[in-house]
This record gives C-alpha cells, sequence and structure tokens, in this order.
C-alpha cells in the first residue's frame, strides 16, 4: 500500500491528507524516531501522527524536561533537537489570539535555524532543512513553527512531495600543512596534555584518540562529557590530578574541547601565560576564543585525528612515559586519590559525598549511563564515578543548567532500551537538583523505565540543616526572615515521590543500607527505583587548588 493511500486512510477522506499527519511524515522520512513533549491545542494531533507513522512518543510533565530529553537522544543517536511549536492562528496574526507570540524571530537568538512553512505543502523542505542544519557543522537546535489552522487542515494528498531524508553531515578534513605543523608542536613538547571534549564524543573519534593516546603515549584529561571516550581508568588519564595538569602543561592538544569556563578560559593563573594550545574543532568561529592558538585544525574531530595519526605513523614518535612531567602528575594523582579514599572510609555518620560515592562505583556495572546533576553532587561526582564507555555520560554540562537530569535519564533509558536491552541508567542528583524535575518521575513510573535514581541529600543548596537546628532556628522567627536562601526542608523523603507512582523507594542513611538498596535497585530490572541518600548538611568538598570561578562570599 502506498504512502499516499495510508496517509487518505489515516484522516478519513479520500485523496487528502492532514498537516499533522503530513509534519510526521516528513520528521520519519528524516530518520527522527523520538518525540518528547507536553500534548495541547494545537499540537495533541502531531502526537497522534507521530505514533501513527512509527514515531515513538514519550509525555513528560514539563516542557523544559522533554527538551532536555530530546537533546540528550539527538547527542546519544546524532539526531540533534528539532523544537516543534504550535503557534496561533494565520487569520488572527496582530489581533491578540491565544498566546500570540513572536515565536519564529524569538527562537532565531537561540536556534540554528527557525522558520514557519508558508503552506502544509512547504513543510516537508521546512522540516529536511530543520533537520539538516541541526547535524551539520556544529549541532544545534532548530525550530519549526506551525501555525494551529495547519494541523488539521487538509490538503491533496498528491500536492505533499516528501524530501528524501538529508546526507550523512560532511566530513571535513585540516589542511595537511597545519597537520604537520601541529605534530611538529607535539614532539617538541616537554609538558604535552590531551584534552578530550564532548565534541570529540559526538564525533565518534574515541578510536583514533585513543591510539594517538596510546600510540604517543600522551596524558590526556577528559571534560566531563568527554569522560569514557577513553576509560576513565587509562593509565595515561590524569583526570586525578586536573588543576596540575592544566596549570604547567606547556603544549595541550584540543580535542572538541572548548575554551570556556569549564577550562577557565585557557588563562593564566590555571595555565602557564605561553601555553601553546593546537585547536581542534569544527567550527572556525570556536577557533581562537580567549587565547590565540598555535596551530588550528578546523574540522571533524575524527578526521582530523587520523590525520595526525598519519604522521605519527610516518615518522614515529613517543613521549617519555618516564619523563619528570609524568612524574609530576603522577605523584600529584596518588596524593588527590589517596585524600579522596581518606574522606571515603570516614566512619561516622551522615556520610559524607566521598563514602557516598566510593559506596555507589563500587557496585555500578561498567556499561551503565551516569547522568549527575547538583553542585557538589555533580562536581565530586564526576571525580568519583567512572566511565568506561564513550557517550555514557550525561550532566549539565557547558550551561550548568539544573533540571537536566531525570530528562536526560529518561532519554537514555529509552535508547538503552531499543539499542541496548538491559543495559542501565544511574541518575544522580543533588536534592536541590532533583526538585526542578522530579515530577518527571511519574514519567519514569508511566514507561516503566527501570531507573536508578540516587537523591543525594543534604538538606540544602549546596548545604543544609540538621532537622534539630532547623527547629532551633525557627523559634528566632518565621522561615521566610529567618532561614538562609540555601536551606531545604531537613530530612525530606523524596523517596515517597517514587513509591507514590508505583516505584521502589528506599531511605538510607548509613553505608550498610545504601549497599543493601543498591544491590537491589539494580537486581531489579523491570521496576524504577529512587534512593534517598541522608548525608552530612554541611558536607563540602576536599580542598581546591582554586576558587570556583565566580566568586562568593558566603
Amino acid at each position: 500500500m502506498s504512502e499516499s493511500n495510508l496517509a487518505a486512510r489515516s484522516d478519513g477522506l479520500e485523496g487528502q491528507v492532514s498537516g499533522a499527519r503530513v509534519i510526521a511524515q516528513a520528521l520519519k522520512t528524516q530518520d527522527v524516531n523520538y518525540m518528547f513533549g507536553i500534548v495541547g491545542i494545537p499540537v495533541t494531533e502531531i502526537a497522534l501522527a507521530a505514533q501513527e507513522v512509527g514515531i515513538r512518543y514519550i509525555g513528560m510533565r514539563n516542557e523544559q524536561a522533554a527538551c532536555y530529553a530530546a537533546s540528550a537522544v539527538g547527542y546519544l543517536t546524532g539526531r540533534p533537537l528539532i523544537v516543534i511549536g504550535g503557534s496561533s492562528e494565520r487569520s488572527q496574526e496582530t489581533m491578540g489570539a491565544f498566546q500570540e507570540f513572536p515565536q519564529v524571530e524569538a527562537c532565531r537568538l537561540y536556534s540554528k535555524f527557525s522558520a514557519r512553512p508558508s503552506s502544509i505543502e512547504a513543510i516537508p523542505s521546512i522540516i529536511e532543512k530543520a533537520v539538516r542544519s541541526s547535524i551539520y557543522g556544529r549541532p544545534g537546535a532548530c525550530y519549526v513553527d506551525i501555525p494551529a489552522d495547519f494541523v488539521n487542515l487538509q490538503v491533496n494528498v498528491n500536492s505533499i512531495k516528501y524530501v528524501e531524508c538529508c546526507m550523512p553531515p560532511p566530513v571535513s578534513m585540516a589542511e595537511t600543512s597545519a597537520v604537520r605543523m601541529a605534530a611538529s608542536v607535539i614532539r617538541n613538547a616537554k609538558q604535552p596534555l590531551v584534552i578530550i571534549g564532548k565534541g570529540a564524543a559526538y564525533a565518534h573519534a574515541e578510536e583514533s584518540i585513543r591510539k594517538l593516546v596510546e600510540q604517543c603515549k600522551l596524558p590526556f584529561l577528559p571534560t566531563p562529557m568527554g569522560k569514557g571516550v577513553i576509560r576513565d581508568n587509562h593509565p595515561n588519564c590524569v583526570a586525578a590530578a586536573r588543576s596540575r595538569a592544566l596549570q604547567f602543561a606547556d603544549v595541550i592538544v584540543l580535542l572538541g574541547a572548548r575554551l570556556n569556563w569549564i577550562l577557565h578560559f585557557g588563562l593564566p593563573p590555571r595555565y602557564q601565560p605561553d601555553v601553546k594550545f593546537i585547536q581542534v574543532d569544527i567550527c572556525a568561529e570556536e577557533l581562537g576564543n580567549n587565547v590565540r592558538p598555535a596551530v588550528t585544525l578546523l574540522g571533524d574531530i575524527n578526521a582530523v585525528t587520523k590525520q595526525l595519526l598519519e604522521q605519527f605513523d610516518k615518522t614515529p614518535w613517543q613521549y617519555p612515559p618516564e619523563s619528570e612531567w609524568w612524574k609530576v602528575l603522577r605523584e600529584k594523582m596518588k596524593s588527590n586519590e589517596a585524600l579522596s579514599k581518606e574522606l571515603a572510609s570516614k566512619k561516622s555518620l551522615p556520610m559524607n559525598y566521598y563514602t557516598v560515592f566510593y559506596h555507589v562505583q563500587e557496585q555500578l556495572p561498567r556499561d551503565c549511563f551516569v547522568v549527575s546533576e547538583g553542585a557538589n553532587t555533580m562536581d565530586i561526582g564526576r571525580t568519583v564515578l567512572q566511565n568506561y564507555l564513550p557517550r555514557h555520560r550525561l550532566d549539565a554540562g557547558t550551561f550548568g543548567t539544573m533540571g537536566v537530569g531525570l530528562g536526560f535519564a529518561i532519554a537514555a533509558a529509552i535508547v538503552a532500551k531499543d539499542r541496548n536491552p538491559g543495559k542501565r541508567v544511574i541518575c544522580v542528583e543533588g536534592d536541590s537538583a532533583f526538585g526542578f524535575s522530579g515530577m518527571e518521575v511519574e514519567t519514569i513510573c508511566r514507561y516503566n523505565l527501570p531507573i536508578v535514581l540516587l537523591v543525594v541529600n543534604n538538606n540544602g543548596i549546596y548545604q543544609g540543616f540538621d532537622t534539630d537546628s532547623w527547629k532551633e532556628m525557627l523559634k528566632f522567627g518565621d522561615a521566610t526572615t529567618v532561614a538562609p536562601p540555601m536551606s531545604l526542608l531537613p530530612h525530606s523523603h523524596y523517596e515517597h515521590v517514587m513509591t507514590a507512582f508505583g516505584g521502589k523507594g528506599y531511605f538510607v542513611q548509613t553505608p550498610e543500607e545504601l549497599q543493601k538498596s543498591l544491590r537491589q535497585s539494580l537486581a531489579d530490572t523491570t521496576n524504577p527505583s529512587l534512593i534517598n541518600i541522608m548525608i552530612e548538611p554541611q558536607a563540602t568538598r576536599k580542598a581546591q587548588d582554586f576558587h570556583w570561578l565566580t566568586q562568593s562570599n558566603l
């Protein structure tokens, strides 16, 4: 049966097709397989049509969480975020229509492409361009605006011409002379360092980068979402000496990592004033931001890394593994790891962050997805929880946005269910971060996604108060005048949010309770669970070499 007949029969009018069905089929033709959203007028019919053509629809409880989930699926599958938004009817423009707003113009500020189709017949080409724009060059979100009257408007099925699926992104390579120069700079380095960014993970450059690191015996440092491109426990990983590595390297190879706030802008005192950066990026506009690079390599991370490998294949070179630089890094790693283990081994109750993450790490499956958000929860967690596979860590990333955790976890669980049944998703949340999207627990239970949620609960934002201190404080006045702004209600039972919707909930206060509840949660492959882990309200990170880049008097 032809697609035209399918469309006609689906819409119930012989030879006619609705705008909703055209949108759905155009998305499916562009290899879009997942849709996240919240339905309402006028987009409900679009979601129904998407299901009819074979697109998986996941209904969320919050629009932010829906976008977070869709963006995570884009990262995991290579089909970045396309936002389909309903807008007021064309005949009511400028009249003060329901929720009338210049959506196309507003979205141009934040997306790579933003457009409203001029007709239903134009929808397939607009959607093809949106998908193509989202995956070509640096990936990014695109917006397609759908007037309300388009959704149920019927047109002749023969007037619709679907555009075939856009071609995969072209693979660009760096100039040969620049590659030779980069190889020369690396060969002459006294204290080299490779930084592996999220761009390298997205580019699926893990094999070529691993070969480069191992063949040249270079130390490497992953950014938060670059973790796992090369396994965290690789002998060349110097993440445990991050500050020392950044501060004293004389040549740094940036593989899909930006010199933004996460890497301290590439500036002193976090770096040497004369450090030489070799910047590899797919985005020309990114090259030279904040620091003038010694060499720029514009192109696909995987392709450019292979070009570098060719240079070292022609003229083999290895950085001496017994150099003074390696000695400095190993000593710093050893001392930092010893300090973390000392903190983790403390027997005092309530537990601290390091104790919690040490026991979690012991039981984590090596192939699991780790999703994380929070302040100390995320920062400390990424130093303890190991990633062994690429694209298996999802966290707040460049924008440091709270609320991403449950949407990311749902996305990872949906993709895992389709591609790797049985693979687990562990979502590690601070108690404050959990509050941003906690209602998505219902979504998790509705779709029966066996996600393990860990809420590391210190009763506050950064720090909180125990129950006795809280009660004592309230004797001096109303909570609105005496409770510090970062405090949350002590001893909150977040596990009841999970049990309210049919999942498993655990309230734990000791290492033994944590071990038991995590073991039970991981053994249960059919139900979601939430482990509410009480920690010391004043717990914090171990002493840092440098202060957080945004200063506070607190």
